[in-house]
């Protein structure tokens, strides 16, 4: 278990306004075990052939896809976009 927290960035309302509750529910479940990773979020789903930058991670059976930064010098990761097809 890490100390690293997660946030939205910019702010919660402009990256989930518009979705539903399990949605939002599913994006903040997937960020906090992207913090329980801490520094190996990083390494978390695309691009798989290299760590660091805007990642981006599938939710809901590929139904959507969250893009996040893991920031280590701030020990957080931050959830910047969620793109839902549903």
């Amino acid at each position: 278990m890490t100390d690293w927290a997660w946030d939205y960035n910019p702010s919660a309302e402009y990256v989930t306004g518009g979705l539903s509750a399990g949605v939002v529910a599913e994006v903040e479940r997937i960020a906090t075990e992207l913090a329980a990773l801490g520094r190996d979020s990083m390494k978390v789903g695309r691009p798989i052939d290299r760590e660091g930058g805007l990642r981006e991670f599938d939710i809901l059976g590929g139904r959507g896809f969250i893009s996040f930064l893991s920031v280590p010098r701030h020990e957080c990761v931050y959830v910047c976009n969620v793109t839902w097809y549903g």
